[in-house]
């Protein structure tokens, strides 16, 4: 009798252990108990998707997450379905951003502002290029800009996926401090940074502003040329390829990516993925994605990323004012 109680108090102890290493000191279950989603806001192929692909592989692969994760594509309106979506869902869901969840807003293409979400990262940056067909007869950065300041809709410009993302007000910066009217010049928009390039192989547009990772393939293979960057230092793969710097203009432009979660995200939950994105890029397998995509760490924690699309959000409104796009 006495070693069947004893053998009950063991099972029951058992029992209790594994209980509280599902649950916290207030007996809730530990966060994520859940599959994890991660939302990329566009087609296949871009910035975003591979962002999105990235973390999972890497969050995997080191064994940092248990979790299961997936990633979901939901592409249109320059991240809008994306982030609609997102808007709608639990902590266990999550999304890549970029400088589209200010501008949309701004341009009143959206009601929902990067406000309403939860910031949790910005996580890399690239550099942003220029490119034209091999063919075109645009040779340098500041030929281009001289026709367009000549006329600024002699050229049709290819950007994705909507007005008002990095590529885009990149080149509107450069443009109007060298002078060109912004608000006259000829944006083609496509859905995404495959589409942007396709659409300049294809010969249907005469430029594109679309990021380093996007052209630079096309670009050491002959099928087309990068005419400017918005680097501060030379591109390893080609170091003849040209910075607005080099031609002589003073700037420069870093183009982030970054996760945020869903709106009244807890403290704890917040603090689970400031410890989760810390480590991951620290580890082995994102400096092999940063170097693989030509990326550059550019890692925020939840709070400095809120100071951070605070200060951006300041800057976006006055490139949109200048390019004539605001509200």
């Amino acid at each position: 009798m006495k070693r069947n109680i004893k053998l009950l108090s063991l099972m029951f102890l058992a029992l209790a252990l594994v209980v509280s290493g599902c649950s916290n000191a207030s007996g809730e279950a530990e966060y994520p108990d859940e599959n994890i989603e991660i939302v990329a806001p566009a087609t296949p192929g871009g910035g975003w998707d591979t962002t999105a692909r990235a973390i999972q592989n890497v969050l995997d692969n080191e064994g940092i997450v248990e979790q299961n994760m997936n990633v979901t594509n939901k592409p249109g309106g320059g991240g809008e379905v994306g982030w609609q979506y997102l808007s709608g869902q639990g902590s266990h869901t999550l999304a890549i951003n970029s400088s589209l969840v200010i501008a949309n807003n701004l341009l009143g293409q959206s009601d929902l502002t990067y406000e309403e979400f939860t910031p949790l990262a910005v996580l890399a940056t690239e550099w942003i290029s220029v490119a034209v067909p091999s063919e075109s007869d645009i040779e340098s950065g500041t030929e281009m800009l001289d026709r367009l300041k000549e006329d600024p809709k002699s050229l049709k410009i290819a950007v994705g996926p909507a007005l008002g993302n990095n590529d885009h007000l990149s080149f509107v910066r450069v443009a109007d401090e060298y002078g060109v009217d912004v608000s006259q010049l000829e944006f083609m928009i496509y859905e995404s940074g495959g589409d942007v390039l396709n659409a300049l192989l294809g010969g249907h547009v005469d430029a594109a502003t679309l990021s380093l990772s996007e052209s630079l393939e096309q670009h050491l293979s002959g099928n087309l040329n990068i005419i400017a960057t918005t680097a501060d230092e030379p591109i390893p793969e080609d170091e003849s390829i040209q910075s607005w710097q080099d031609q002589g203009i003073d700037f420069t432009f870093p183009h982030w990516r970054g996760i945020m979660g869903p709106p009244d995200m807890t403290e704890e939950e917040i603090a689970y993925w400031d410890d989760t994105f810390s480590e991951m890029v620290e580890s082995e397998g994102w400096q092999q994605v940063l170097d693989n995509n030509g990326w550059e760490n550019y890692y925020m924690d939840s709070a400095e990323t809120k100071e951070f699309l605070d200060e951006q959000s300041q800057m976006y409104e006055g490139l949109i004012d200048k390019a004539g796009l605001g509200e």
